[in-house]
C-alpha cells in the first residue's frame, strides 16, 4: 500500500530537533505490559538493538475510531505501520534488532489487535503514559484520551542512538530504519 497520499494530506509540522535530547542517553529503568500482560523490561542487557516505535492507536473494525481522528496529523495509519514492522520482521532480526512497538492503549485492544494482524514480538501498553513521561515524548489529546505521537527511537546497550521524528511516511521510514542500522 502506498502511503504518500495520506501522509501528504498530514504534514506534520513538527520541530525535527525536538527529540534529538534523548540521543545518547541512557534508556531509563521502565517495564510495560505487553499485548498477554507480561511485563517486558526495555533496559536490557541484551547484545541486539531495540527499534522501540512508538504510535497513538490501531483502530478495531468493530469500533468508532475518536471523532475526527483521520485529520490529526500523524494520527492516522498506526495499522500499516504495525504491518510494516510485522513485515519487515525477519529482515530486523538478520540485522540484530528486534521490533517493539509501544501505545497508550490498552492490553486487551493491544492483544485484539496483534491476533488481528499476526503480530508475533512484543506490542507494549503505556495506558498511563509512564514511559511516555520519563522520556518526556511529544503526546496529543482528543476525547479526554492521550496518545503518544509516532515516533521511533533505536537502543543500542542501553543507551538511545537513533530518534526518528516526525514521521511523514511510513514506508519511507521503514526503508530509514532499515538504512541505519546496515
Amino acid at each position: 500500500m502506498d502511503d504518500t497520499k495520506f501522509m501528504k494530506d498530514q504534514l506534520i509540522h513538527e520541530n525535527k530537533n525536538l527529540l534529538n535530547n534523548l540521543i545518547n542517553k541512557s534508556m531509563p529503568s521502565i517495564s510495560l505490559p505487553n499485548q498477554e500482560g507480561n511485563l517486558l523490561q526495555l533496559k536490557r542487557n541484551d547484545s541486539f538493538r531495540l527499534i522501540i516505535y512508538f504510535y497513538s492507536l490501531t483502530g478495531n473494525p468493530k469500533k468508532k475510531l475518536p471523532k475526527n481522528w483521520n485529520i490529526i496529523p500523524g494520527a492516522k495509519g498506526c495499522t500499516l505501520e504495525n504491518c510494516c514492522f510485522r513485515d519487515n520482521y525477519e529482515k530486523f532480526i538478520q540485522m540484530n534488532a528486534l521490533p517493539i512497538g509501544i501505545s497508550t492503549q490498552t492490553i486487551d485492544e493491544i492483544k485484539e489487535m496483534t491476533n488481528r494482524l499476526g503480530i508475533q514480538y512484543d506490542i507494549l501498553s503505556d495506558s498511563n503514559l509512564f514511559c511516555a513521561r520519563k522520556l518526556s515524548l511529544p503526546t496529543f489529546s482528543i476525547d479526554q484520551r492521550t496518545f503518544i505521537r509516532r515516533l521511533t527511537i533505536i537502543v543500542e546497550k542501553n543507551i538511545i542512538k537513533k530518534v526518528f521524528y516526525p514521521i511523514d511516511s511510513i514506508h519511507k521510514h521503514i526503508d530509514s530504519i532499515i538504512k541505519w542500522l546496515k
